[in-house]
């Protein structure tokens, strides 16, 4: 059985940092592309960062130059380091493989404000 769980999120500053984990288990984590995703209020969930099998990565419009996602095969984690945060950020952050695949976690609320 596949588990998600993510972690790291919080209260956060605007211009401000956080970095998110998601600990996975009942997969061989090396042989998918990964992605983390969010969702604000009233707003459909929308991929904002993947990770392919090899390294290579890729990123939403809105989030590039500011946040990288990472990949530890070993602990079978992904990361998301997210930095000049903006309000706008403000969601639940996912994981989940890219395309998606699994039930999804519970999720970790990321809230950017003064």
């Amino acid at each position: 059985q596949v588990q998600l769980v993510e972690s790291g999120g919080g209260l956060a500053q605007p211009g401000g940092s956080l970095r998110l984990s998601c600990a996975t288990s009942g997969i061989i984590f090396s042989l998918y592309a990964m992605g983390w995703y969010r969702q604000s209020p009233g707003k459909e969930r929308e991929l904002v960062a993947r990770i392919g099998r090899g390294g290579t990565t890729d990123y939403a419009d809105s989030v590039k130059g500011r946040f990288t996602i990472s990949r530890d095969n070993a602990k079978k984690m992904v990361n998301l380091q997210m930095n000049s945060l903006k309000p706008e950020d403000t969601a639940v952050y996912y994981c989940n493989r890219d395309p998606v695949a699994w039930d999804w976690g519970l999720g970790t609320q990321v809230t950017v404000s003064s």
